[in-house]
């Protein structure tokens, strides 16, 4: 692959534009897939408006939640600025607080892309809409439901969004029924569209007015707050292979994936115990944290003279 094409393919990982247009398309395809085979109004006076409302409320709640709960920005904010369980590190200054709040109003716009993505779609559709308004139709204005009792009326109109057979004076009512349920619905869809937009722009504006930083500052933050984490990633995973490596080489004498064995270490009954306890990072009084749970016995330099080697020759 090119220099360029790498280069373009990063700009639009790394765009916000980008990544949120990829979530709304993605929710949009789950929508149509979700509407497709699995919603199914019951059509029976007394559930329609519970099973309609569901589908409408509880897939934007769960995706608002998984918004917020994948976005690894969080739980680094959470762990740094939030949690006090453990004794305090250092202070945090006024400057960071704010940093820290622009990061929280940016990770709460991306959280958002996804639940507003699905009540428009749903909205504009009209489906779960009028499964749930059906039963609170006002049809007291049409002569057909005069002699009809209101047990018998509610049956009707909660039947309306299955098209099941009705008489032949209740069919235009059906109709004009369901076209301004989905009027109602679609005009809330783009009220909401167009709320959304108005407070994504006004927000923008208001977090650029209250940050600390220049454009030029943001920029430049941004960008180091992405290699920080990608290089650190890197040193991270190599570091621990390297760390591991050399714990397993003192455990079993032996690195693995190499072919020149000659030497190999039989770990004591006591080597086992002490691999098998876990040890925290960084939070006892030790200068020096264990990373890993082969520590204690197996990693000791004087191990090694305690136990004999075995040889292994080719």
């Amino acid at each position: 692959m090119s220099p360029t094409l790498n280069n373009i393919i990063s700009s639009l990982q790394r765009s916000g534009t980008f990544i949120n247009s990829l979530i709304a398309a993605s929710t949009i395809g789950g929508q149509q897939l979700c509407s497709s085979f699995t919603f199914r109004c019951p059509c029976q006076a007394g559930k329609n408006f519970y099973y309609g409302s569901a589908f409408l409320v509880i897939p934007a709640l769960i995706l608002l939640v998984a918004g917020y709960a994948l976005r690894s920005q969080m739980w680094t904010m959470t762990s740094e600025y939030c949690c006090r369980c453990g004794p305090p590190q250092r202070r945090i200054s006024p400057l960071e607080r704010k940093l820290a709040c622009l990061r929280f109003y940016s990770i709460t716009g991306r959280a958002l892309v996804a639940p507003l993505t699905w009540l428009a779609v749903t909205l504009l559709t009209g489906t779960y809409y009028e499964c749930a308004a059906s039963e609170f139709a006002s049809v007291d204005h049409y002569p057909v439901f005069d002699n009809i009792s209101t047990s018998k009326w509610k049956e009707v109109l909660a039947g309306f969004p299955c098209g099941k057979s009705v008489p032949s004076d209740v069919i235009l009512v059906r109709d004009e029924v369901g076209l301004l349920h989905r009027y109602q619905s679609q005009m809330l869809g783009w009220i909401l569209i167009t709320l959304a937009a108005i407070a994504a722009l006004v927000s923008r504006c208001v977090a650029r007015c209250c940050s600390p930083l220049t454009s030029l500052q943001h920029c430049y933050w941004t960008n180091h707050l992405h290699n920080e984490r990608e290089l650190f990633e890197q040193a991270a995973e190599q570091h621990s292979r390297l760390l591991i490596m050399q714990r397993i080489k003192k455990l079993f004498g032996f690195i693995p994936g190499k072919e020149d064995v000659r030497h190999i270490h039989i770990p004591s009954c006591q080597d086992w115990r002490d691999i098998s306890a876990p040890s925290l990072l960084c939070m006892g009084e030790d200068l020096q944290g264990h990373y890993s749970f082969l520590r204690g016995r197996a990693d000791e330099t004087n191990e090694e003279s305690k136990s004999e080697g075995i040889e292994l020759k080719p």
